[in-house]
């Protein structure tokens, strides 16, 4: 028979944990910044390695490494998971099925091996995500750089989920494409509209696929364009409508009208 005892230090202990992951993954202390700063970097660390995987696949230590990276990932979301309040609303976040597909990736390596280069989208999830900009930006009021950074990272993550499309339909099936660098030349040329004409994908799919590469490269460059190139915003909630984003010298919301006190440095 079980111990009561027990039994009812289990059911405080999991509020606890709650409690606690929840103070590290969203609290503004100096231990919960560092805490939310190491686990930036060891993000870093896991997008290095996909993308480099490609490059690893050979070796037989890759396997190993990649079920590590699987239980990084794994015991990362489960905390993330426990460290919100509702758990509905946090499964409602794209970059949380982003994150649950790379898992199933990392889990299964051999049966979705062709899928692999999707991981990569963990790039684009960690910068379009809540917890990197609370973290990271948290001492800028301006948009530029976070406009910025989710442009360039939304190019790059493109560049090799394109890459890995390229790679895992023509490699070694077509003679201009010989291995993963052979791809990532192709793609960049593709999407830069160069087209040196050195290396071509045959038949309708290869056709529809480099019409798809060009088309979305040329939107992505005039997306990072406007970022660089138009007005920023300062970071200010409204007190009446909640609009967060305002002009530099705005003196009324936009949205509302209700007069804004945004502190700056002007005497």
């Amino acid at each position: 028979m079980a111990d009561p005892a027990l039994a009812t230090a289990h059911r405080r202990a999991l509020p606890r944990l709650r409690v606690r992951l929840r103070e590290l993954y969203h609290g503004s202390s100096p231990r919960a910044v560092r805490f939310r700063l190491s686990v930036i970097a060891l993000d870093f660390v896991l997008i290095g390695f996909f993308v480099a995987a490609p490059f690893l696949r050979e070796y037989p230590v890759y396997l190993a490494i990649d079920y590590f990276v699987a239980f990084v990932l794994a015991v990362d979301l489960a905390a993330r998971a426990l460290s919100h309040s509702s758990l509905r609303d946090w499964l409602r976040r794209p970059s949380v099925w982003v994150d649950i597909f790379v898992l199933v990736t990392l889990l299964f390596p051999l049966w979705l091996f062709n899928l692999g280069f999707l991981r990569v989208l963990r790039l684009w999830s960690l910068f379009h995500s809540d917890f990197f900009w609370e973290t990271v930006g948290r001492r800028y009021d301006e948009t530029r750089w976070e406009d910025v950074t989710k442009s360039v990272a939304t190019l790059v993550t493109f560049v090799f989920v394109s890459t890995g499309f390229v790679y895992a339909s023509f490699a070694r099936n077509h003679p201009g494409i010989e291995g993963y660098l052979d791809a990532l030349y192709f793609t960049l040329t593709a999407l830069t509209t160069t087209g040196f004409g050195d290396i071509t994908l045959p038949g309708a799919w290869g056709k529809l696929l480099t019409i798809v590469i060009m088309v979305s490269g040329i939107t992505l460059f005039v997306r990072l364009a406007q970022t660089l190139i138009r007005p920023y915003k300062v970071r200010f909630t409204c007190p009446t409508c909640g609009l967060m984003r305002h002009d530099v010298d705005a003196v009324h919301c936009k949205a509302c009208g209700q007069l804004l006190n945004i502190p700056n440095d002007e005497s």
